[in-house]
């Protein structure tokens, strides 16, 4: 299905200010809808004025759908339906006509032009399903009368309001809770939903007849100065979003000032009960600290570690006795890095290529001088379960590389590359470790070498990892180590 972006600029003479527009109106219509009861039907005249395109299309979640079939994308020449010409040569909505049949099902039709700054830029066809229409209850009346304020306002090029832009995922919806307020405040009428909303917060009565604002602020904890701004809000007098918390619940509000004939006459509010919704964020908040509490004791004790090892390697006085506890101090400092990144990140992944360049970094200091290391290329983000084992992987690989492939006094380049490829479900990275040094010795197996750091590759790579290992000659002189292992496919 193409995008409302593709269908307005090539078949109209829309601009982008005036796309912007009705990207922002699409956000917001699924109130008109649900308010309704009805299908919304956005068309726009092509450019050369002879037929209407269908930019966007919704259906209600209030009530049965009129089109069963999407309408996104449909050409209708202009005389077809004289109540889009009407809409968009007179500038009103226009609600006459007998209902259509669609399919057996009768559908009322109703268009309501969008202007901006005094221009027509499409017209609104409104469908209501007709088939399961009875005799409408307070709740559905209120619905219909804000439903006809926002119409007008839509006409009149006053909503959606340009300098509110709203998470529509997040904000609250017509059936989570619906208030209407009189010009003055006043409650006229407040749904079921809404109703148990506040009393979770502490309402002992009804909210019909009474100021909303007043009411809102005196439910609220006490705030000081805040608690006019709040009565101010909750009024309705601006279109706003505000949640109010005590001790007993959280509730999301959203105001919307009705100005459906240039002048207030009253507000939408709508709202929704969030308590358990904030109750579980602060646990996820609270589990988030913890894990990263406990990556940073882990990173601290790790280091605790390395530095005992590290002393007690001065006092060994066998050089083969100090070079192993040194290697092992190197392969805890890079379980270390891991986990200290994983202490400053919100989730259990990580940017791999810091910790690359601080292996590769670490891992030089034993031959200061003599060999210098780079990194090319991208390891991207990895989970926590690949990243311990590949920095591990990766400090032994280059600990080998400049221990056995430089003799003493030597110069030389080590160079770490990285490659993401492959497809989101079956993503691959590929390292390729390279250095310049004298190579390996003839009949040399990576595989069947007890080198135990090797040996540490091997296991890593192959069973915790699931990827391929090997040592090969390079190209022109030294030792190429490839790892070919599966990751995630988020770069």
């Amino acid at each position: 299905m193409p995008s409302m972006n593709d269908l307005v600029r090539q078949h109209t003479a829309l601009g982008d200010s005036d796309l912007e527009w009705l990207h922002l109106l699409v956000s917001e219509w699924q109130l008109l809808s649900d308010l309704s009861f009805a299908d919304l039907v956005l068309w726009v005249p092509t450019r050369d004025g002879t037929r209407y395109v269908s930019v966007a299309q919704m259906r209600p979640n209030t009530g049965p759908t009129s089109y069963q079939d999407d309408m996104v994308g449909h050409l209708v020449p202009r005389g077809r339906r004289p109540m889009l010409d009407a809409a968009l040569d007179e500038g009103r909505i226009v609600r006459e006509g007998d209902p259509e049949w669609r399919e057996e099902v009768p559908v009322r039709v109703e268009s309501i032009p969008v202007r901006r700054e005094g221009r027509v830029l499409g017209v609104i066809a409104r469908n209501t399903n007709l088939l399961t229409v009875r005799t409408p209850s307070r709740l559905e009346l209120t619905y219909l009368q804000s439903a006809s304020d926002l119409a007008q306002m839509i006409a009149a090029g006053t909503f959606p309001f340009p300098d509110q832009q709203v998470d529509m995922d997040a904000s609250p919806r017509v059936g989570d809770g619906l208030i209407r307020l009189d010009a003055d405040g006043i409650v006229q009428y407040a749904s079921p939903n809404a109703l148990s909303a506040y009393h979770r917060l502490g309402l002992a009565s009804d909210l019909v007849g009474h100021n909303l604002g007043v009411t809102t602020a005196e439910l609220a904890p006490s705030r000081g100065p805040v608690d006019e701004a709040l009565s101010k809000v909750a009024s309705g007098w601006a279109p706003r979003e505000f949640e109010i918390e005590s001790n007993d619940g959280v509730i999301q509000l959203r105001a919307i000032p009705l100005k459906p004939k240039g002048t207030r006459v009253g507000s939408l509010v709508l709202l929704r009960d969030v308590t358990e919704l904030r109750r579980r964020e602060r646990e996820l908040i609270t589990k988030d600290a913890t894990i990263r509490e406990i990556h940073h004791r882990v990173k601290n004790n790790l280091q605790t570690v390395a530095a005992l090892l590290r002393l007690q390697a001065r006092r060994i006085e066998s050089d083969r006795g100090r070079e192993a506890l040194e290697e092992a101090v190197r392969r805890v400092g890079s379980i270390a890095i891991v986990h200290e990144t994983l202490s400053q990140n919100l989730d259990e992944r990580v940017e791999f290529d810091e910790i690359a360049d601080r292996v590769l970094a670490m891992v030089a200091e034993i031959s200061p001088g003599k060999v210098t290391g780079r990194r090319t290329g991208r390891f991207g983000i990895l989970d926590a379960e690949v990243a311990t084992p590949l920095s591990m992987v990766l400090t032994e690989i280059l600990q080998n590389a400049l221990e056995h492939g430089f003799r003493e006094g030597d110069r030389g380049t080590v160079e770490v590359s990285a490659v993401r490829g492959g497809t989101s479900k079956e993503a691959r990275l590929l390292v390729t470790v390279q250095d310049d040094g004298v190579g390996l010795p003839e009949d040399f197996d990576p595989h069947r070498s007890g080198n135990l750091g090797l040996q540490i590759v091997r296991t890593l790579v192959e069973g915790e990892l699931g990827g391929t290992f090997d040592m090969v000659a390079a190209p022109e002189r030294g030792t190429q180590v490839i790892l070919d292992i599966p990751v995630r496919g988020n770069k």
